[in-house]
């Protein structure tokens, strides 16, 4: 199966700011040059590939998935490289925030 031009800016835009996040983690509030500016260009990036998406995907769709899958795949990265504490309360924090990605993304087949 192919995926969709719109679907395919979205994932980029979703990668993106998934390393953006990470080297501004990277660049200590801005005070390491080479994270900084990889931060600085991963989130042009991001919003210009989301910005792509949204010609199609709805705002409240493109935005929640960029923002929910980001959040979730970035609080993975910062357990699993930079020793982020997890807990059962993070655990179900972001199976919440995958349950509703999942539940936005049946909205739009519903009619809303």
């Amino acid at each position: 199966m192919m995926l969709k031009k719109h679907t395919l800016y979205l994932i980029m835009a979703i990668g993106c700011g998934i390393t953006g996040g990470t080297f501004l983690k990277l660049s200590n509030g801005f005070s390491v040059v080479w994270p900084t500016l990889g931060a600085l260009a991963f989130y042009f990036i991001a919003f210009l590939f989301l910005s792509f998406a949204m010609k199609v995907v709805p705002l409240s769709i493109a935005y929640a998935v960029w923002g929910g899958t980001g959040t979730g795949m970035t609080a993975i990265i910062g357990i699993t490289f930079f020793e982020e504490n997890i807990s059962v309360i993070k655990i179900v924090s972001l199976l919440l925030v995958v349950i509703g990605i999942v539940m936005i993304n049946g909205s739009k087949s519903v009619g809303n």
